[in-house]
């Protein structure tokens, strides 16, 4: 599912759940940085659509990426924005980054895995593919984009139960 929301679907009820010991954030630059790769070889016409970044080693050094600088970019659009402040920066902490980071990575090998037929997710240990088709794309698609509306749903009512705490 390369460059489309559905990625963040699974992200936004996440995000519900866990609320400041995840960032969204974090986990959306994660779903840029893993598709890279595949819009290198869509400009260029060179190499495997879903290469060594669609493997969940690749993942693991491509989350180790999008943490170092997830956290420095956006701690830099908000101090551009005259919005950070560094005792208040709880949704940066490294761990938080670094969870959100990978859970984005591996959420993304692990639903490209069901529709991708050129994936090889447990390369080097496995060249095969065992969760191809698991779910049909319309199902896949289903999933991603209810688990979104469910995510926004849970995080609106839990704000407003912290608003009427308050």
């Amino acid at each position: 599912m390369p460059f489309t929301p559905y990625h963040m679907g699974p992200g936004l009820l996440i995000k519900s759940v866990m609320q400041s010991s995840f960032s969204l954030v974090i986990y959306g630059w994660a779903q840029i940085v893993m598709d890279i790769q595949p819009l290198m070889v869509l400009l260029t016409g060179k190499g495997q659509l879903h290469g060594f970044s669609h493997t969940y080693l690749g993942a693991t050094l491509l989350a180790i990426v999008a943490a170092f600088t997830g956290k420095y970019l956006i701690e830099a659009c908000l101090k551009s924005l005259g919005t950070y402040n560094p005792f208040k920066a709880t949704l940066f902490t490294w761990r938080v980054v670094f969870f959100s980071a990978f859970l984005g990575t591996f959420t993304h090998v692990l639903l490209d895995s069901i529709m991708h037929a050129d994936m090889k997710p447990f390369y080097p240990l496995a060249i095969e593919n065992k969760l191809l088709g698991v779910l049909t794309i319309e199902q896949l698609h289903q999933f991603c984009g209810y688990s979104g509306v469910l995510g926004m749903v849970i995080y609106i009512l839990v704000l407003l139960k912290v608003k009427k705490v308050n």
